[in-house]
């Protein structure tokens, strides 16, 4: 069955686990023994990407996602990061 080589022979052997999930980017693609991300390059401080790789970085970049923080920071930035307050009632006018 499993003769030497790469071919068909030797797909039976492969049975050890290379990657597995990154806690930054959530891919299948941590490397156990070496410990980084091939995806993003956890854990170094900065994210993997290449300019050859443009339809990747629109894939992954900001706005890709739902962006439960950053959607509603303008807003806030707007009025000064108010908290606590109550908005002030409006009075009908007729």
């Amino acid at each position: 069955m499993g003769k030497k080589g790469k071919g068909t022979g030797s797909f039976g052997k492969r049975r050890n686990k290379t990657h597995t999930m990154c806690r930054r980017c959530g891919r299948h693609s941590y490397h156990i023994q070496k410990g980084t991300c091939s995806g993003c390059g956890y854990p170094a401080a900065t994210k993997r990407t290449y300019q050859w790789g443009q339809k990747a970085i629109r894939r992954k970049t900001t706005g890709s996602g739902r962006m439960r923080y950053m959607k509603t920071l303008s807003r806030r930035f707007k009025n000064g990061f108010q908290e606590g307050s109550e908005a002030k009632k409006q009075v009908a006018t007729a």
